[in-house]
């Protein structure tokens, strides 16, 4: 009998789902039903006598990794596979192998803390006054972005001073192994040493090894070309013994490399792996062919890619629309007033999405749909858990599950104030240092310190009682303790006796331990160390509501991996999308170009394009140039603004565009002198590419560049 589970599926998807043995490349168009294909393979290789417990399924998200979970659940397939992130694979190996970890020399307690931007922050300041370092000079910030970089090569501070030859180099190192020496001290790891550490553990260890190799017969890796370095080494490693190793993924889809995605992974998945079977998925079951060929056409550009074609399954929909309007304002109004007619017209609001390519994009929208009435929600999730009283409530958290986490005990020895000052803390760290022992460990035995007076140790004295007293619950549910923290640690008395803001801070706390208690009828062994594990692995899109009657609105990188019927991406401007950092290689601009594709690929019916003439850029109003990837996809571009003599504006030509050759030197009013790169004669709408002195290269429309010929090319 035919198994109706795999009956929609067509020749190259089955293909992709009943390949067994060794490895496989599935390179998976946008809508090609990637995760369908992903999930019925689980589910086939069982079925070809594969034990569940043997396959393990790697995704990005925590969204994504559920919605795999359930759809392998739907045929059967779930129970025993392994299916989450990186992060969280990375997470529950340390935890498992911390006794491994501990005969190389790490530090590292099964318990550990995992350290959000915030926590990092902190601890990076901290690495930077120790080292005696002005942090105009050294900025915490720069610093961090660095070490990540550093350890997403697996580069560790020991190995990063022995090879650092310059000052910078050399300062930066020493900052480096504070930062580490810091994190251990308070037996915590950043998002990269979850990475960086399990690769080290999987290459250096053989035992542990084989043991994970034997235990994940099969992986399955989705989203491959957004690996990093580390992640890349992971995979490899996991299937370093069986060569059951299965990716997905889509070259034009990788716009992850400012955080340390190497689009090489995927593109050389082939040379990794020589006898790798590849499979297409072109079919695409989301968009209408209007909007794909605008993709085609677009990504065609690029020549980091694997060729292939998007080809549309559904009918031809509505012509893309591309309009220009005088600035953000009126771009924004008229987003508003085409939802509004949409809405009016039946389309559902959750199935409406704004993209653009920097959150500070979104306040005209947002003024806009609020004097509209119209209801919407800014996917920007982690923003929940960055505040103040959200950080207060897990920072007692996180000191429960791990007495070594200094800088949440920090956080919350005074708050809400409790008459321990810093005088107080600071003889307390003094008396820790010079004994040897934990800031924690310290409290305990603040009774022996000899500088503190009768006052000040009663105080910490009842502190150090009361976390004692919560250690006691950490095993049980998590919304209960939560609920007991809240009480007992006065902080709710605080937040109640607050004002209108405090009260909103309550209602936050609420949430907070609402999600917990969501946590707990989920999980069959509720666990504070794995509830905050969950916690700080949270992302944007994890907090997008699907079932919310409002439009979302989200950068362009929050938008991957989701569909809208109707998108609208707004700011197609030169400096934008492009974005002004992207000038400076060829790689940066075609991850810029891979980002609007995405954008373009995420509608299904309708797809509205826009840009303004003038735009707040910088804190200035500045005259605007549009896009060259809207010459690119061929647009035809729609003028909706009401003043009709827009064109006065530019230098009288007699009627003609100015024509450029190669070499040739040129002046701008903004950037200054430069030379002619390129220049594509499409009369008016021809388009020059420039690279001034400042070191920037420029794509420009002719007739708004104001471009003053300086001299014949030489």
């Amino acid at each position: 009998m035919q198994d109706v589970r795999y009956d929609e599926l067509t020749a190259s998807q089955r293909k992709a789902v009943f390949h067994v043995e060794g490895p496989l490349l599935v390179l998976a168009g946008p809508g090609s039903g990637k995760t369908r294909v992903i999930t019925c393979r689980i589910a086939a290789l069982i079925d070809s006598g594969v034990r569940p417990y043997n396959i393990c399924a790697i995704t990005f998200t925590n969204r994504a990794a559920e919605e795999m979970r359930q759809r392998a659940a739907s045929y059967g397939a779930a129970g025993g596979a392994h299916i989450s992130t990186f992060h969280s694979l990375c997470v529950r190996v340390l935890r498992k192998y911390a006794g491994a970890m501990a005969a190389t020399g790490s530090p590292i307690r099964s318990n550990f803390s995992i350290y959000d931007d915030s926590d990092q922050g902190r601890c990076i300041r901290g690495a930077v006054k120790q080292c005696e370092l002005d942090t105009k000079n050294f900025s915490p910030g720069r610093c961090l972005a660095a070490i990540s970089a550093l350890k997403n090569r697996l580069v560790d501070a020991d190995a990063f001073a022995e090879e650092a030859d310059d000052f910078f180099s050399k300062t930066l190192a020493k900052i480096y192994r504070r930062y580490q020496s810091i994190l251990n001290e308070n037996n915590a790891l950043d998002f990269d040493d979850l990475l960086m550490e399990t690769a080290l553990l999987l290459e250096n260890n053989p035992q542990v090894r084989g043991e994970l190799n034997n235990r994940f017969r099969f992986l399955l890796v989705d989203e491959y070309q957004d690996t990093n370095h580390a992640q890349y080494r992971i995979a490899r490693a996991l299937a370093s013994e069986h060569n059951n190793i299965c990716v997905t993924g889509d070259p034009d889809q990788s716009i992850y490399r400012w955080r340390g995605a190497d689009i090489g992974n995927i593109l050389a998945f082939e040379k990794d792996w020589p006898d790798a079977a590849v499979v297409k998925l072109e079919d695409n079951f989301r968009s209408t062919p209007n909007i794909l060929n605008l993709a085609d056409k677009l990504i065609a550009f690029n020549k980091q890619r694997k060729e292939k074609r998007l080809v549309a399954t559904r009918q031809a929909g509505e012509d893309v629309s591309v309009n220009v309007l005088e600035d953000e304002e009126e771009e924004a109004a008229a987003v508003a007033m085409q939802i509004k007619e949409l809405s009016e017209h039946g389309s559902s609001l959750n199935g409406i999405a704004v993209f653009y390519r920097t959150n500070a994009m979104s306040r005209p929208l947002e003024e806009a749909f609020i004097r509209e009435k119209i209801p919407y929600q800014v996917v920007r999730g982690v923003e929940f858990y960055n505040r103040k009283e959200i950080r207060d409530m897990l920072a007692y958290l996180k000191v429960l599950a791990n007495t070594s986490d200094e800088v949440s005990l920090l956080r919350i020895i005074n708050t809400p104030a409790r008459g321990i000052g810093k005088t107080t803390i600071e003889r307390i760290r003094s008396y820790a240092a010079a004994q040897g022992i934990s800031f924690y460990v310290a409290l305990g035995r603040v009774g022996q310190i000899d500088s503190l007076g009768n006052g000040p140790k009663a105080k910490v004295a009842v502190f150090a009682s009361m976390i004692k007293q919560f250690e006691q619950d950490i095993e049980g549910p998590v919304a209960s303790l939560t609920e007991r923290v809240l009480v007992e640690s006065g902080m709710q008395k605080y937040l109640q006796s607050g004002d209108v803001k405090e009260e909103s801070a309550l209602e936050n706390i609420d949430a907070l331990i609402s999600a917990a208690a969501e946590y707990d009828k989920r999980s069959e062994e509720p666990s504070l160390v794995d509830y905050l594990q969950e916690i700080s692995l949270f992302s944007d899109t994890d907090s997008y509501d699907v079932s919310s009657e409002r439009v979302a609105l989200m950068t362009l990188h929050a938008a991957k991996g989701l569909e809208f019927e109707n998108v609208f991406i707004i700011g197609l401007e030169e400096g934008i999308l492009p974005h002004e950092r992207s000038t400076s290689s060829p790689e940066e601009l075609e991850e810029e170009r891979r980002l609007f594709f995405v954008g373009i690929t995420r509608a299904k019916d309708r797809l509205w394009i826009s840009y303004s003439w003038y735009r707040t850029f910088h804190g200035q109003f500045l005259r605007t140039i549009q896009s060259p990837f809207l010459y690119e996809i061929g647009a035809e571009v729609r003028d909706v603004m009401d003043d009709e003599d827009e064109d006065d504006d530019f230098e009288d030509t007699g009627g003609a565009v100015p024509k450029f050759i190669v070499g040739e030197l040129v002046g701008h009013k903004s950037f200054g002198l430069g030379r002619v790169q390129e220049y594509t004669d499409m009369g008016e709408n021809s388009v020059v590419v420039v690279k001034f002195n400042t070191g920037q290269t420029k794509t420009l429309m002719v007739k708004y560049a104001k471009l003053l010929k300086m001299q014949s090319p030489q």
